[in-house]
């Protein structure tokens, strides 16, 4: 009885902690987490019984928000399926045994905490300890397609994508044989998205059945009971245009409305906080945003750090203050590469630099602050022993406390233009901005290549600047420097930076 009275308790609490206008949301995987846990501790470590002093250390990030990744109930099916490609997760560990084999977090087998993970009132525990501390919880939510097993396929295969014996024999890749809960024999559709074939552990939810989209809105307004929020996977398959282009005349008749305008009002009526991110490419985020996405994921500045393309990045950061604030910026997480294997250690630091103090959301990714180089497929529940990079771990510590600081919140963000510093025209290979609050500022320059390189900052638009001189303390480094503001306003700001240097200036009148 005790339990369940607990439990109304936290699906009760859902309004009192609201979201900052900039998160920074630190994504764990559940089940490999919780396993390396268990092998620190020697005992099972669930969510229910995490020792205090773990949540200390989530708290000791400065991060807004806790993304458990991959907490809903393993598909049995999805399992199987990953079993057969076992040799494809060897590289990412060695040691690898069946046991590892879990399966798939996105071939969500039902909307169930895993009662290996600690279960439904494991979670509630949870999500009151980061509450105390002052952290919001968010989950996933996979709209497109479920496991090949979810009790839907049998129960209701109306809210599937279903076709016939010829596309089972023409598009295997694309469709499976099942039945329904009579027997009856069923063809139905592999989720996917229209460039590539089918994922063979899930099954096709049809986004245009009214039945599959109050079943949707009903699922997560049980989420929503238990979380703060849900990154939606892959959430612009579900855009009528782009389902159509899917799946065509498969679907049936397009309904007047889409699928998230259905959805998002619905559960937001009932818990007003709640947020929703969505996993989006194809430069769809401002679509999203106006279907009713709280944050897009940004991918187009990630590409664009992770090709080097400096001039790209420059003009991707002119888009409207509005469009910003919506954005999710990551330089890594379960999909896309370590950033320590992929920027390496010095280059990652200056693109964190910029993550972290852009407008937008940050996106984290547990193992990013000590540098852990191997992409784990998400079909396995544990991961390699990789000594930590102690170097990046005080960077990241110095970045995260920077980040606490109430100016990011509440200032008014801007970019500064870069004159030559010298004549070699190194200034385009820096990036700089400021945030301005009544009594305080803050300039970030960021030098993205691996030049040495120089420039005149512009900031002539801040006002006050030419009226005092400044104490210039920078954060990443500790150091201290004093210049006259007239001169910075009429000449700008001279910086020279070495290789992927950043400076975090912060001013205090002299």
């Amino acid at each position: 009885m005790q339990k369940q009275e607990t439990m109304h308790h936290h699906a009760s609490t859902n309004h009192y902690l609201s979201w900052p206008k900039k998160p920074i949301i630190y994504q764990i995987n559940t089940w490999v987490w919780l396993d390396s846990l268990s092998r620190t501790y020697n005992w099972p470590v669930t969510l229910e019984n995490l020792p205090n002093k773990i949540y200390d250390e989530l708290a000791s990030y400065h991060v807004d928000a806790i993304w458990l990744m991959g907490v809903w109930h393993r598909s049995p099916a999805a399992r199987q399926s990953a079993l057969k490609y076992a040799n494809q997760y060897k590289p990412a560990l060695p040691d690898l045994t069946y046991e590892d084999i879990i399966g798939s977090p996105y071939a969500v087998g039902s909307y169930q905490v895993d009662e290996h993970l600690g279960g439904r009132y494991g979670l509630a525990v949870f999500r009151e300890r980061l509450r105390e501390r002052g952290m919001h919880l968010i989950l996933d939510f996979v709209p497109n397609h479920v496991a090949t097993d979810h009790a839907w396929v049998k129960v209701h295969p109306d809210y599937m994508l279903l076709g016939t014996p010829k596309d089972l024999e023409k598009r295997s890749d694309d469709f499976f044989a099942a039945h329904d809960i009579t027997g009856k024999s069923l063809v139905v559709a592999h989720g996917r998205d229209p460039n590539f074939p089918g994922w063979i552990d899930t099954a096709q939810v049809n986004a245009f059945n009214p039945g599959a989209r109050r079943a949707a809105l009903h699922t997560l307004l049980d989420i929503a009971a238990q979380c703060d929020g849900v990154r939606c996977d892959m959430a612009m398959l579900m855009l009528n245009e782009i389902f159509n282009r899917t799946w065509g005349g498969y679907a049936g008749a397009t309904p007047a409305t889409e699928y998230w305008e259905d959805i998002i009002p619905r559960v937001k009526e009932a818990f007003p906080n709640f947020l929703f991110i969505g996993e989006v490419y194809w430069d769809m985020e401002a679509r999203m945003h106006t279907v009713g996405f709280d944050y897009c994921y940004d991918k187009r500045l990630y590409d664009r750090l992770r090709d080097g393309k400096i001039g790209e990045t420059r003009t991707h950061l002119h888009a409207p203050i509005s469009f910003q604030n919506k954005l999710v910026r990551f330089i890594e997480n379960h999909d896309e590469h370590r950033a320590a294997d992929t920027f390496g250690i010095e280059r990652q630091q200056a693109a964190a630099v910029l993550i972290c103090t852009l407008p937008g959301a940050t996106l984290l990714h547990d193992g990013q602050f000590s540098g852990r180089r191997v992409k784990l497929p998400v079909q396995i529940g544990r991961q390699p022993f990789e000594p930590p990079n102690e170097t990046l771990k005080a960077f990241y510590a110095r970045l995260m406390l920077e980040m606490r600081d109430p100016i990011y919140q509440q200032g008014t963000w801007r970019m500064f233009g870069v004159e030559p510093g010298q004549p070699n025209g190194t200034h385009h290979n820096l990036i700089a901005y400021g945030w301005q609050s009544p009594d305080d500022y803050r300039l970030i320059v960021v030098n993205l290549s691996g030049t040495q390189s120089q420039g005149h900052v512009q900031l002539g638009a801040w006002p006050e600047i030419g009226d005092y001189d400044w104490h210039l303390h920078d954060v990443p480094r500790g150091d201290r420097y004093l210049r006259h503001g007239e001169l910075m306003e009429n000449h700008g700001l001279y910086v020279d930076l070495r290789p992927y240097q950043s400076h975090i200036f912060h001013f205090e009148r002299a």
